[in-house]
This record gives structure tokens, C-alpha cells and sequence, in this order.
């Protein structure tokens, strides 16, 4: 006997179908509105988005040297960043004589936001058992990738600038630099015996250059950022200043670690480990540590658009049977944009970690 059977009956009505405005039910196409408010009390939504905003504070090592300029709210999504034209030094006046003038003006900058952000769902059963310490679990973990994720867009912004230094070829048995300064990392050494090290004798070419850049200091210091693996190097010279020895322990900055000739190091993990076209003499990885002067760089800090946290429960996104709700975040920013190229400088180097760290 023959029987007709409606295998819609047996599709996957969990799934959801995508479109603007609404949940489609994947049974008979009808739509229900997004809700527009998010499922938590007004008190546990401002516990949970303090607890999202100071984790991901704890991660953000690049973004609190950038000048941060504000974009109010339907106001369009670019920024532009105005800097005022320099003069030269005058010259000596001649009797009678009206001298040329010079031109006054300014020079822009810009930059365009984007919206980023991602979530993650937790089974009913998980909730049933342990919801509060869940969702504040969830929390923090989201709290590290959005931080990871600002970072890394400001990250990949500056390493296109190209005011850029690349650390002396260094015989390990002498400390005496080996042959010429590199010009590309290819021509940068990782042996056993010769590297291409970020050492202090190479951060003081690094202050110099920015002084005499004229870089402006941030409280009377320059900043660097350091991948761990090369601030291993710096930490046995002698001239080393750890970060809990500072005169003035107010004014560290998150991350600090120590001070060399005027300059304090920020360790970062996600400071940029580097392959492919960047890849040393050797073929390994090298490392980009960035040093920074006063407002080299900005950020867009938009209205409305900052970091948020988002938690729907399963009664509003769970499929039909409730069985997940979502944890999750969204943030707008333009990544960086290089306002001054000569206060943002790059150093390249090598580690004794070249052959072993992967590109991250």
C-alpha cells in the first residue's frame, strides 16, 4: 500500500532562516519581530555589561595611547581628524623689504567605522544548572575577544605605516653588531649564533630617532609594545627598570612591565609575531614591536556604537523547543588611523622563539 508522506514535517525547524526584521518559522514561512530589548533585568544588564567592559579593558594594551575622537549619533560614519600645517624658522629682516610670507593651513585625516561582533549559545540544560555563573562565565570570555579583536584591528592599522627600524644582526658570544644594519627582514639573522635582536642599545636608536622626530612624550616617556618572546632579551640587561620600581607608580599604564632609556614596555601576547613577507633570513618569525609618542594615532569612539553586551533568552530565540539562549557583544570601530606617521614607530626584530612562535 502506498502512502504520500510530507517530509516537511520532518525538516529542521531549529534552523533559522534569515531576514530583515524578523524570525521566519521554518514550518509555514510565518515571521515574528526581533525583539528590540534585551532579556535582562535593568540591574543584571548593567552588572553584566560593567563586567564585559572591564575584562575587555584588562586585554587593551594598543588602544589607550590612541586620541579618541567622538562620532555623535546620525552624523554618518567617518571622522575626520584636522591637524594645523607647521612653519619654518623665520628668517632675517631687510630694511624696507615686506618678506614672503608663508602659507597657513591644515591637513586631514579621516576614518570609516565597520560593526564587529559575534555571540555564543548555551544549551537549556547548561542554563537549568548554573545560569547566573554562565552567563558571567560567558562574560568574561567575550569581555577577552572583543579586546582581541580592537586590538588586533589596531594592530594590523599600524603596521601599515611605514616609518620603520630594523634591529642590528648581534654576535650572541660578543654583543658586537655583525655587518651592516638589515633594510628587510629578510636580511634579518635568527641563528644560534648571530640574531637580530631587539636590545637596549637598539630601543636608545629608537628614542633617539623619535626625539629627534621632535615626538612629543606622553607623561615625559616613550611607550613600546612588546611581544613576551622579545621582551625576554630586554629583561637581562642591566640597565633594566621593572615596572614596580617606577618613581612614579601612578602613571602606569595597563600592562607595564619596565623602562629602558626613558622608554616603558607594555608585554603584549598579541603583539605582532610575523611570517610570509616578513619571514627573517632563516625563514622563521619575526616581531614588530611599535613605539609610540603622544596621539600618534586615533580611534572612533561612537555614540551608541561602543561595546555592548548582548543576552536573549531561550523563550526568544531558543526554536521551538527553548532550548538555547545567546551571549554575545557588538562594538563599532575604524581600527586606527595614523595621524602622525613619525610618532608611531615600528622595530622589527628576531628571538630566540623565531623558529618555534607561529604568526599570529
Amino acid at each position: 500500500m502506498l502512502r504520500k508522506i510530507d517530509l516537511q514535517l520532518f525538516a529542521e525547524a531549529g534552523t533559522l532562516v534569515n531576514a530583515t526584521g524578523n524570525y521566519v518559522n521554518a514550518y509555514d514561512g510565518s515571521a515574528t519581530p526581533f525583539d528590540a530589548s534585551n532579556s535582562l533585568s535593568g540591574e543584571l544588564k548593567t552588572f553584566y555589561d560593567t563586567e564585559l567592559l572591564e575584562n575587555a579593558r584588562v586585554e587593551m594594551f594598543y588602544a589607550q595611547f590612541a586620541k579618541k575622537q567622538t562620532l555623535p549619533a546620525r552624523h554618518g560614519k567617518t571622522v575626520e581628524w584636522r591637524k594645523w600645517n607647521t612653519f619654518a624658522k623665520a628668517d632675517k629682516l631687510k630694511e624696507g623689504v615686506i618678506p614672503t610670507g608663508q602659507k597657513f593651513g591644515m591637513s586631514t585625516k579621516s576614518g570609516n567605522i565597520e560593526q564587529y561582533g559575534t555571540y555564543a549559545a548555551i544549551s537549556d540544560q547548561l542554563e537549568l544548572h548554573a545560569y547566573d555563573d554562565t552567563i558571567l562565565g560567558a562574560t568574561e570570555e567575550m569581555g577577552a575577544s572583543a579586546a582581541e579583536t580592537q586590538e588586533t584591528l589596531i594592530r594590523d592599522a599600524l603596521m601599515e605605516n611605514t616609518n620603520v627600524m630594523y634591529c642590528d644582526n648581534v654576535t650572541l658570544a660578543t654583543g658586537a653588531v655583525s655587518g651592516a644594519t638589515p633594510v628587510s627582514p629578510a636580511e634579518m639573522e635568527a641563528s644560534e649564533t648571530v640574531r637580530s635582536m631587539l636590545t637596549p642599545e637598539m630601543v636608545s636608536k629608537c628614542v633617539t630617532k623619535m626625539k629627534k622626530d621632535r615626538v612629543p612624550t606622553i607623561n615625559g616617556r616613550y611607550y613600546a609594545v612588546v611581544h613576551p618572546s622579545v621582551a625576554e632579551d630586554l629583561r637581562n640587561s642591566k640597565a633594566w627598570v621593572e615596572a614596580h620600581k617606577y618613581a612614579s607608580p601612578e602613571e602606569i599604564f595597563n600592562g607595564e612591565i619596565g623602562e629602558l632609556h626613558k622608554c616603558r614596555f607594555i608585554e603584549d601576547v598579541n603583539a605582532p609575531v610575523l611570517d610570509g613577507e616578513y619571514a627573517n633570513k632563516a625563514g622563521g618569525v619575526t616581531y614588530a614591536t611599535f613605539f609610540f609618542g603622544k596621539e600618534g594615532f586615533g580611534i572612533i569612539d561612537p555614540e551608541g556604537g561602543a561595546l555592548e553586551m548582548i543576552v536573549k533568552d531561550k523563550s526568544q530565540v531558543g526554536g521551538p523547543l527553548n532550548q538555547f539562549s545567546t551571549v554575545g557583544y557588538k562594538f563599532e570601530t575604524n581600527g586606527a588611523t595614523i595621524l602622525y606617521p613619525e610618532r608611531v614607530l615600528r622595530c622589527m626584530s628576531c628571538s630566540a622563539y623565531s623558529a618555534i612562535d607561529e604568526a599570529n
